[in-house]
């Protein structure tokens, strides 16, 4: 999973040589699993060439936190999330309080002169920066995947991520999906998320519609983690792969995260300058 996540930051460090770049992660479960292995001397070892900030990652308050300390009062922060989901959002109250943070001497003593937040892939509200280019934008990179679900005479389906208890993730990924349907008509395209709305049952009923008895099926996440191996393409009863075998599909399942592919991961470097220019941030 991390080769996606280091494309993605090579690309920023290309863009923007002389910025310092960090890594936090949003997820409680990943950074657990990370503090584990940076406590097991034989994964370290075995693993040298993992970055040291990724090794004993930390929370983005925990990073911000230790950026300031070191003398930084004006940060980008770029999530690699998809969609304008719950931990997108969570992230957009705590810039919200980092600027909010005074001192009750003069203005130049406050913690943070800036802090900006850049938009997720498939892009958030406003009027700036219009979602729909966003994700026009997305379907147009994403024409390689095209071009191998034509090549195998097959319809195309992504795995998202989503979210059971949060509203409006899926219409997003309904809008990609329906945007490369209409861009690229010789391949049948549906997205489904592992939590919420669509789902495995509703991306079945699509491709059922239009006839499509073959599948290249990918996820549609940035790293090809936990979610990619087992949910998707594994052979366990209950994983997308097997769940399409059994209603009738030929599936061809690929592994590869999104932030692999090069112009995804461009995507998070024109975000955190979208978001540097709105803020009247410079970065060099």
């Amino acid at each position: 999973a991390l080769e996606s996540l280091l494309n993605i930051r090579s690309k920023i460090n290309v863009k923007y040589p002389d910025t310092t770049v960090k890594f936090a992660f949003t997820s409680n479960i990943i950074r657990k699993k990370w503090q584990h292995r940076a406590e097991d001397p034989d994964y370290v070892k075995a693993y040298p060439e993992i970055p040291t900030d990724v090794l004993h990652v930390k929370t983005p308050l925990a990073t911000i936190a230790d950026l300031q300390n070191d003398g930084y009062d004006t940060i980008v922060i770029q999530p690699t999330h998809i969609s304008m989901g719950e931990e997108f959002l969570d992230l957009h109250t705590y810039v919200n309080a980092l600027m909010n943070m005074g001192t009750l001497k003069k203005a130049k003593y406050k913690p943070f002169h800036k802090v900006a937040l850049g938009r997720p892939v498939l892009g958030t509200y406003g009027q700036k920066h219009p979602y729909a280019e966003d994700i026009a934008a997305v379907a147009k990179i994403m024409k390689p995947d095209v071009k191998l679900a034509s090549q195998e005479k097959a319809g195309l389906v992504y795995m998202g991520h989503g979210n059971e208890f949060f509203p409006g993730n899926g219409g997003a990924y309904l809008e990609l999906a329906s945007k490369m349907r209409r861009i690229y008509p010789d391949v049948v395209t549906a997205i489904g998320n592992v939590e919420g709305y669509p789902a495995i049952e509703d991306v079945i009923e699509l491709l059922n519609l239009y006839g499509v008895k073959k599948v290249v099926l990918k996820p549609f996440m940035v790293v090809a983690g936990d979610h990619s191996m087992n949910d998707m393409a594994s052979d366990e009863e209950d994983s997308w792969k097997s769940i399409l075998e059994k209603n009738g599909f030929e599936v061809i399942a690929v592994t590869k995260g999104l932030g692999e592919i090069d112009d995804f991961a461009n995507i998070f470097a024109d975000h955190a300058a979208d978001a540097a220019e709105d803020a009247g941030i410079v970065l060099k």
